[in-house]
């Protein structure tokens, strides 16, 4: 966005208005609609709304128009005084007002935008800036673009930040995930001779109920079916396949994240793959998140054939594997390769999952006629939630339909 109205989520609330009230004053309704409308179109009280502003309210203006101010041959708040200019000590002074007036989800989209915008990737390799930002999972996505680039004095700072979002996103996700995939094997370990502690009493009498004897009042099952005895041996083997184009930065942090809560796992196996043109696994450091993700390099271009060659030689139990390729698709490698090596994996037993994106944000852009062929060979395409990742999964290894997104 060059001009017009400012397109972040704005204010939160009227904070003077709410100030006035909980002082026993009264707020002007017409005064108050005019005073959000200067504060989400900027410019001055000359400007339409006629209301000029102070205070807290000319502070979170002053705040906006840093990044939001009008714009003078297409650079962003380059006529505004209160441009953020290009000094650390200006950045990290507006950081701190951004945080004090607004939430923090509101701060991490002003966040992005000051980095797309004006330009700021830089100054993230200075240890005072990391510890001024508001961390969330764009933030460590630019870190991990940046990190061959961040000398030693600011690793770190960049990993503690890295970190705290990573154990944020772990204590959110990991006990939902190994709930809904523990269930998930204990189903797809089903036998129908079991023995009397392992019988699945519901799923035995949905299926005898045409067996029930009236004149006795009972059911006499002709079928048992049964879970089959907790083993910690390995049940299921899981590859995450994860696409590092510089697109797909949300992906690999959640990806990362899912394949450490996978590997904590005794009854999964968990092989983890980054790749670009060329190929990496990472499989040996899943036991700490943090440094999977400074083991990938944010960027480049895209050999999924390749990648896929890779995992396809890993496999050794096709029938009880789980291939997961996160990927927007846009293949730099041999197209009817890549698609030839889906068709045999999908033919051994393997059951194999396509996700255009794993993020909060939706589908990216992503090469619909790739997509169109996965789906022709039964391995449609498209974006998923973290949220809906575990029940993804959880469809793949009971080999039942995966829940897809109405939308796609």
């Amino acid at each position: 966005m060059t001009t017009g109205p400012r397109t972040t989520t704005g204010p939160a609330g009227p904070r003077t208005a709410a100030e006035s009230q909980a002082a026993g004053g009264v707020v002007d309704p017409a005064r108050e609609r005019l005073r959000r409308w200067r504060l989400v179109l900027g410019g001055d009280a000359a400007d339409g709304t006629g209301c000029a502003l102070s205070g807290q309210d000319a502070a979170m203006d002053g705040a906006l128009a840093a990044l939001y101010g009008k714009a003078e041959n297409g650079r962003a708040g380059r006529d505004r005084s209160a441009g953020l200019g290009a000094s650390a000590p200006s950045v990290a002074r507006w950081l701190g007002d951004i945080r004090t007036y607004f939430p923090s989800s509101v701060v991490q989209v002003m966040q992005r935008d000051a980095i797309d915008r004006l330009g700021l990737s830089t100054l993230l390799l200075e240890p005072e800036m990391l510890e001024a930002v508001e961390a969330d999972v764009h933030l460590v996505g630019t870190l991990l673009s940046l990190n061959k680039a961040m000398p030693e004095t600011t690793k770190e700072t960049a990993r503690a930040v890295v970190r705290k979002v990573v154990e944020d996103l772990e204590k959110r996700l990991a006990t939902r995930t190994r709930a809904t995939l523990t269930g998930a094997l204990d189903r797809s370990a089903r036998i129908n001779r079991p023995r009397h502690h392992d019988i699945d009493w519901n799923r035995t009498i949905a299926a005898n109920l045409k067996h029930y004897l009236p004149e006795y009042g009972t059911i006499v099952p002709e079928r048992l079916i049964g879970y089959g005895r907790a083993s910690q041996s390995v049940k299921k083997e899981v590859v995450l396949c994860i696409d590092q184009s510089g697109s797909m930065a949300a992906s690999v942090v959640y990806a990362s994240v899912f394949g450490a809560v996978l590997a904590s796992m005794r009854s999964i196996s968990t092989r983890l793959v980054v790749f670009d043109t060329a190929v990496v696994d990472l499989t040996d450091q899943l036991d700490d998140p943090v440094d999977v993700l400074f083991g990938t390099q944010l960027g480049g271009g895209t050999d999924i054939n390749r990648a896929l060659a890779y995992c396809q030689s890993q496999i050794t139990r096709p029938a009880d594997t789980v291939v997961v390729l996160i990927s927007d698709l846009y293949e730099g490698g041999i197209r009817q390769e890549m698609l030839k090596r889906v068709a045999a994996m999908k033919a051994s037993g393997v059951q194999f999952v396509t996700l255009l994106a794993l993020s909060d944000e939706g589908a990216p852009a992503y090469d619909r006629e790739h997509a169109a062929a996965l789906a022709a060979l039964g391995a449609p395409a498209f974006a998923c939630t973290p949220d809906l990742f575990p029940e993804v999964m959880a469809a793949a290894i009971e080999k039942r339909p995966l829940p897809i997104p109405e939308t796609v």
